[in-house]
């Protein structure tokens, strides 16, 4: 055995559990576990300017890669309570994060110590589990506990709370034979599958919809080997959107209130049995439960067994990791297409193909001032399969998840549940340090935008690439569209005469300018015809100086962007697609 500090342990544990890669800001009380890192070398830092940013700069990494757990480090006291915003974000998503706080010495507790405060009971509402670690040989267990319960289950994120002094306590600790704990994954049995699978192949129009627990289990190439082997088309959620490429011919778009195509509302609602995989029936996604569920029965496999029934009662559950299920539903749905047993959908699936073509939102549009779909229209152009987005809240967010497409599963990385604003710009920075490599995108409003937009001097120290699009109307956009049934625009509008930047006629923040000055590049568009163009400097600049590059675009006003509240009753508020012309670059023209 061998003597150290219990940090020292930690930091060869995070070693052995491959969470090697931090996000977070130093301080007194968190010191020591620096000094730790420091002193071992194999765990990566970027140092954030805001905690909050790191706790989003941790889930983004965590999201890019199969296996990845992004860590959040800071101080006692505020730098916990900053973290709150970004922990909450990763339990309502069921993404594994490790948050690491300092904390006043264990005497000190309960004293009113300077930045001491109970980070634990504040944490443990949006936690699987918040401790603070009272007694130094417990340290290791309890690191060893955060990665068991982070990968256990529904995943989700963990605060670990260290007192100044248990840090600085030695222990004895043998590394070499640490282990980590096991993984408890539920899984289908043949039984619950068989008879999941019967209902399903009686069925006239059954869909799958595809959850983010699909992408969570990396199980999305075998979602796409089940619904081939049934010929059943797929409905992917806005978290497991990916999970299925958008021009594979059984991919039959997103459902929903906002985050939803014309033709996949369509196909939902002809629909008469839906399996639903890793999925939440989030509210965005269904509407009203009546209309929803109308006419169709439902079968829920999903890994947490609590979540099966909370939003309603399926006719059928399965308490299943969905890698696990898929590997037994793929398993006998081969078995029955070789006994000549499956239903032909060949019939149900060109329906949903047609719709796919038919039922399409125009986006191109030459107005001036440039219509917001015209910059997705674009982006379509200039980013290929391989791209990255990121995107967090707000009408950018809706009609990017309208217009752009997915083809890879971690490459629609996005804020579902919660949707914090300033989320996109340190959740991109964490998903280019995962891959920094690849092409990501962040795709924002100018609101979303300017909450955390420090954090491009992060981009910027560290050498941390990639594009965000700016979309600017300077208006909180999706609240001033929602103030419409108050009969109200109050208190959204972000424009003002900017005296030091005439040339943005009332748009107020001269981004290009913050930009500039936070050490990375940025373009500014005012016509349609520039979009592309621009889109494909700022690639070039990307690649020449490995910062972020922010291409911001100068949109109209006011767009109301197509939603509703019932998927039969979706606004569309713009004229829609009448050939291929108007909508170019969608996955399923029409000619």
């Amino acid at each position: 055995m061998t003597r150290m500090r219990t940090v020292d342990a930690a930091a060869l544990i995070l070693e052995k559990e491959g969470a090697t890669q931090t996000f977070g800001l130093p301080g007194a009380a968190i010191n020591p576990f620096y000094s730790a890192m420091k002193k071992h070398g194999g765990i990566r830092h970027v140092l954030a300017r805001h905690v909050e940013a790191a706790s989003h700069m941790a889930e983004g990494y965590t999201r890019t890669e199969a296996g990845n757990i992004g860590v959040c480090v800071g101080t006692s006291g505020p730098a916990g309570t900053d973290m709150i915003t970004g922990l909450y974000s990763a339990s309502a998503d069921s993404i594994p994060i490790l948050a690491i706080t300092g904390q006043a010495p264990v005497a000190k507790l309960h004293k009113e110590d300077f930045q001491a405060v109970d980070i634990q009971s504040v944490a443990q509402p949006v936690t699987k589990w918040a401790v603070t670690v009272l007694e130094p040989a417990q340290v290791p267990g309890a690191f060893q506990k955060a990665f068991q319960l982070m990968r256990s289950g529904r995943p989700g994120p963990v605060l670990l709370d260290l007192p100044l002094d248990v840090q600085l306590a030695e222990i004895e600790f043998d590394i070499d034979t640490y282990e980590p704990l096991p993984v408890a994954t539920p899984a289908a049995t043949r039984a619950q599958v068989e008879h999941a699978l019967e209902m399903l192949n009686s069925a006239e129009r059954p869909l799958i919809v595809a959850g983010g627990g699909v992408i969570n289990a990396d199980a999305s190439d075998l979602l796409v080997e089940f619904a081939e082997t049934l010929g059943v088309p797929v409905v992917p959620t806005l978290m497991g959107w990916g999970t299925i490429p958008d021009d594979h011919p059984l991919a039959a778009g997103m459902v929903g209130l906002q985050t939803a195509h014309r033709y996949g509302n369509a196909t939902m609602l002809a629909s008469d049995f839906v399996l639903g995989i890793g999925n939440r029936w989030a509210n965005r996604h269904t509407g009203g439960l009546d209309t929803y569920r109308e006419g169709r029965t439902f079968v829920h496999v999903d890994v947490e067994p609590t979540q099966i029934g909370r939003v309603f009662a399926p006719d059928y559950g399965i308490v299943s990791d969905a890698r696990a299920a898929l590997e037994v539903f793929v398993e006998v749905a081969r078995e029955w297409r070789q006994q000549g047993r499956l239903a032909d959908r060949g019939g149900w699936s060109r329906e949903c193909q047609d719709r796919k073509a038919e039922l399409l939102r125009k986006t191109h549009f030459d107005a001036a001032p440039i219509k917001p779909q015209r910059v997705y229209q674009e982006m379509n152009r200039a980013f290929g399969p391989d791209t990255r987005y990121v995107s967090t809240i707000g009408l950018s967010q809706i009609q990017a998840a309208q217009m752009l497409h997915v083809y890879r599963p971690r490459h629609w990385i996005n804020a579902g549940q919660a949707g914090p604003l300033g989320w996109t710009v340190p959740a991109a920075i964490g998903v280019a340090t995962a891959d920094p490599e690849s092409t990501v995108v962040a795709v924002s409003g100018d609101y979303d935008f300017q909450f955390l937009v420090e954090e491009l001097a992060v981009g910027a120290q560290f050498n941390i690439p990639f594009v965000h699009v700016l979309i600017n109307n300077a208006y909180l956009g999706l609240i001033r569209q929602a103030q419409r049934g108050f009969d109200m625009d109050y208190c959204v509008q972000l424009s003002f005469d900017n005296i030091n930047a005439p040339e943005l006629s009332g748009y107020g923040v001269d981004h290009v300018k913050v930009v500039e000055g936070l050490g990375c590049k940025a373009l500014r568009v005012f016509e349609s015809e520039g979009i592309f163009d621009a889109l494909e400097q700022a690639k070039k600049l990307v690649a020449e100086h490995r910062v972020p590059v922010v291409v911001e675009v100068v949109v109209e006003r006011v767009t109301n962007v197509s939603m509703g509240t019932e998927i039969d009753a979706v606004n569309e508020f713009e004229e829609l697609a009448e050939s291929g012309a108007d909508a170019p670059t969608a996955v399923a023209g029409r000619s």
